[in-house]
C-alpha cells in the first residue's frame, strides 16, 4: 500500500483552515440579544465542517482510499501542467486585486473576464469584453443595491 502525502497534505490544510476559521469566528462580537442567528453562526459551522472533513480525509487515507484519476474525453492525462497559462491567469488575478481599488470593479472585472478568456484561447475580444463589462456591472450592482455590499466604485465612483 502506497501512502498518498498529498491527501495527507490536504487533511492537514482542511484542519488549519477549519481551526483558524473556528478561532476567528470565537474573536466576533455579539450581535444584537433580539437576533436568532449570531454574527459568529456562519463561521462556526463552516470551521467545523472543515476540520470534520479534513479528519475524515486523513481517515479515507489511513484506509488506503485513493482517488481515481478522471478519464474524460478531453483531458490528457499524459501531459503536464501548461505553467504558461497558469502563470497567466495568476498575473490577471493579481492586476485584479493590484487595481481594484482604483478602477473599481465594473472595469476591473471586465477586465478580468476578457485576460481570462483570452489566455484560455478566445479571440473575440471585443465580445469578450461587452460580455465581461455587462456581468461586472450587472454584479456591482447586485452585490450593492440587491445585497447592500458596498463593491469598490473606484473612477466610477458617482457614475454606477
Amino acid at each position: 500500500m502506497t501512502i498518498d502525502r498529498s491527501q495527507y497534505l490536504l487533511a492537514a490544510f482542511l484542519v488549519a483552515v477549519g481551526g483558524y476559521v473556528l478561532y476567528d469566528a470565537s474573536t466576533l462580537e455579539k450581535g444584537f440579544a433580539d437576533q436568532p442567528v449570531q454574527p459568529y453562526a456562519v463561521p462556526n459551522v463552516v470551521g467545523a465542517v472543515l476540520v470534520v472533513l479534513g479528519v475524515l480525509l486523513a481517515i479515507a487515507t489511513a484506509r488506503g482510499d485513493v482517488p481515481e484519476a478522471e478519464e474524460g474525453e478531453d483531458v490528457d492525462l499524459t501531459q503536464g501542467t501548461d505553467l504558461r497559462t497558469v502563470g497567466l491567469l495568476a498575473l490577471v488575478l493579481v492586476a485584479n486585486i493590484a487595481l481594484i481599488d482604483w478602477l473599481g470593479w465594473a472595469i476591473t472585472g471586465a477586465i478580468l473576464f476578457t485576460g481570462v478568456a483570452a489566455v484560455l484561447g478566445s479571440r473575440t475580444h471585443v465580445r469578450d469584453l461587452a460580455i465581461g463589462t455587462a456581468l461586472s456591472v450587472g454584479s456591482w450592482y447586485f452585490f450593492y443595491v440587491a445585497l447592500g455590499i458596498p463593491i469598490p466604485a473606484g473612477i466610477l465612483d458617482g457614475v454606477l
